[in-house]
């Protein structure tokens, strides 16, 4: 699978992913006009979109998308609260598969403070490769076996965070964004036989080191590492 990373954080997130038979967008949170000149313009190239959750750094441009004819996946409750519904909005359910192209995606709940919050799980039936990807939560419940590739949030550290933050940020942040103490749990409570590389999204820009965590990462797992 081809990964492209076109922006990552709280300022926007959106990436590209390819497996050379589909291309899918995973999120689509930054204007669409930014979009188009990403995907030169190819709307035809996009089978689709993939949405976490409802938050605009995350779905600003679904609107706009689906008026090009794009098809944007996500639960009910992200639809519901983007005031979004119609042809192009497909509602998808936590645990339940569904294909797009030669991509079977299968999502699964993780933990936010929104309604019907996503992550999914995706396997190319062109090339054999499992992609998890999960972002903006603090835990997951889950395991998932033989996953080749892995997308995952790393927002910030116990180590890291500013003391100064503010207790009802520092709760937020907390309650609704993966350290990267719990990410290391999660890896070592998974399967890594098949981890060939890691994606770190979304780092926080003043509770996060891009050096220091990937470090840790790649020592725990020995997969390539790359900080988004």
């Amino acid at each position: 699978m081809k990964i492209d990373v076109y922006v990552s954080g709280s300022g926007g997130n959106c990436y590209r992913l390819s497996d050379g038979a589909t291309t899918i967008l995973l999120e689509c949170g930054i204007p669409c006009k930014q979009i188009m000149k990403k995907i030169r313009f190819e709307i035809r190239s996009i089978a689709g979109v993939l949405l976490s959750h409802n938050h605009m750094d995350h779905a600003k441009a679904a609107k706009d998308l689906a008026d090009f004819g794009i098809d944007i996946y996500s639960g009910d409750g992200t639809f519901k609260a983007l005031g979004l519904s119609g042809y192009h909005f497909k509602v998808v359910r936590a645990l339940q598969s569904f294909d797009i192209g030669t991509l079977n995606i299968f999502p699964f709940d993780v933990q936010h403070d929104v309604p019907e919050p996503l992550g999914y799980l995706i396997t190319s039936k062109a090339t054999g490769e499992r992609l998890l990807f999960f972002t903006d939560t603090y835990y997951i419940k889950y395991r998932f076996p033989s996953v080749d590739i892995l997308m995952g949030e790393v927002n910030y550290s116990l180590d890291t965070i500013d003391e100064d933050i503010c207790q009802s940020r520092r709760n937020r942040l907390m309650e609704s964004h993966m350290s990267l103490e719990h990410f290391k749990e999660f890896l070592k409570a998974n399967d890594l036989s098949q981890l060939k590389r890691i994606y770190l999204l979304h780092l926080s820009d003043d509770n996060s080191s891009e050096e220091f965590f990937k470090r840790e990462i790649q020592k725990l797992t020995g997969a390539e590492v790359t900080v988004c």
